[in-house]
């Protein structure tokens, strides 16, 4: 127990000393890989170290090469913060070390799961009862929802997928808009589903209702699913889902969303028009670890119909003790995790309905800020509506924006990584963590506006 609370204590102290750097420190790491590989040391010791000792070399070794994902001038990727009660709860996650899987084993972790559950379908305005899950991230979200849509499309066709298989059986058809997420393509691979078909998107990524429909009717009445977007990647854009999965209907086909980021904006009453809709469809793929701002990793799979997500996900094993009401782990792909909803009820137990709402409020806020701040500064022109947390902006050129973008990456007062949109090369920004400040923003389009200079 010395060990241990000595390690504990080291881990603390460092822990406190790395989040007090973060409103000062270089954004982008100072260290390579090599370097740091050199500082940990290659070679496996022969023999034990002291836990503390272990814990200093490693914050030792690894700090140089820490990229400040939970400053609030980070804006690279869709990627949130800790909430300081979400932070708390995680290490407490890893101190339990519960194996979140049944009822009987852990009723803790159920109780909480169950808490949490009801409070995301109600901030998300999602319909009450559904299935939640809690995944590794989006990715696994999508790849859990879609795995009980691809099941049951089947079963309407009178093919059991668990019995025979996917070969020889009817061919699942999956259309999705241009605009998709690269990750609803991987996981359609996973799934054995192939490649998807895309349909038209507008200028802003949306997915055209009426192409929707023509691609729909062109393929017949075969088993289908309707893949649909809650945040576009590059421009923040939310689909037209009321016309959207109208037309998916009339087509009996299944409607999922991947809402990584945007289905929060349902939780604000200023930006829950951008979902309307969307609580019709059949399931709904989402990340904590975003916009909620809990620790990684936690991704949330929603189904409205609890038997289909069992059918998909949900085993037998004679020595495990399996509840008459269901258990955590007929809802996700895993069996061995950590207690991922322990920091989701912590954090909406701390937030509340009105933090969460404030929260989302604030992103698109600031959002908004950068778009106004970067239309100001001479040759930048943002490119998409901002209606959102997604900033997309060039300057003059596809040369002159990555110009742009080294020196900003070079100066290190934030981090905002390039893309290519639409044929063009941008400076993509998104606004994602809870502890971002009107100051971190004003700081970040300095620096912006100085990488622009004699460029």
């Amino acid at each position: 127990m010395d060990e241990r609370e000595t390690a504990l204590r080291q881990a603390y102290g460092h822990a406190v000393r790395w989040l007090a750097s973060l409103s000062d420190r270089r954004v982008p790491a100072r260290a390579s890989v090599d370097e740091i590989v050199r500082a940990l040391g290659a070679e496996l010791p022969d023999g034990p170290s002291a836990p503390a000792d272990v814990v200093d070399l490693l914050v030792t070794a690894c700090e140089p090469g820490l990229t400040a994902f939970p400053s609030g001038r980070f804006y690279g990727f869709v990627v949130g913060g800790t909430e300081p009660a979400a932070l708390a709860t995680d290490w407490l996650v890893s101190a339990w070390d519960q194996n979140c899987v049944m009822r009987a084993v852990s009723p803790a972790y159920t109780a909480a799961e169950d808490i949490a559950s009801t409070w995301l379908l109600d901030v998300l305005g999602l319909p009450s009862g559904s299935a939640v899950g809690f995944t590794t991230g989006a990715t696994m979200a999508n790849f859990t929802c879609l795995a009980a849509g691809r099941d049951a499309v089947l079963r309407r066709a009178d093919w059991d997928i668990a019995r025979d298989g996917l070969a020889g059986g009817p061919a699942v058809r999956v259309i999705v808009g241009e605009g998709r997420h690269m990750a609803i393509d991987l996981t359609l691979r996973y799934l054995g589903l192939g490649r998807p078909e895309p349909v038209t998107a507008d200028d802003q990524g949306r997915i055209q209702p009426e192409a929707l429909r023509h691609a729909l009717a062109v393929g017949g009445q075969g088993p289908a699913i309707v893949i649909l977007q809650a945040g576009e990647i590059h421009s923040g854009a939310f689909d037209p889902f009321v016309e959207a999965i109208r037309a998916a209907r009339e087509a009996n086909a299944w409607v999922h969303i991947d809402g990584a980021f945007g289905l929060w904006a349902a939780a604000s009453p200023v930006h829950a028009h951008l979902t309307t809709g969307c609580e019709n469809a059949d399931s709904w793929a989402t990340d904590a670890h975003k916009t909620l701002n809990v620790p990684y990793d936690c991704g949330l799979a929603v189904v409205r119909d609890p038997s289909a997500i069992r059918a998909a996900m949900g085993l037998h094993g004679d020595y495990l003790i399996q509840d008459e009401h269901g258990d955590p782990i007929d809802k996700v792909p895993e069996l061995s995790r950590r207690g991922r909803a322990f920091t989701v009820w912590a954090a909406l137990r701390s937030l509340g309905r009105s933090g969460v709402a404030d929260l989302v409020e604030r992103l698109c806020r600031h959002a908004s800020a950068f778009a106004t701040g970067i239309a100001g500064i001479d040759g930048a022109t943002v490119l998409n509506d901002v209606v959102f947390t997604q900033v997309c902006a060039e300057f003059g050129d596809d040369e002159r924006t990555d110009r742009v973008l080294a020196r900003l990456l070079d100066d290190g007062t934030a981090w905002i990584s390039g893309s290519t949109w639409q044929g063009r090369r941008v400076m993509r920004i998104s606004v994602s963590n809870w502890s971002t400040t009107d100051d971190d923003v004003t700081r970040a389009l300095e620096a912006i506006r100085q990488a622009s200079l004699g460029v």
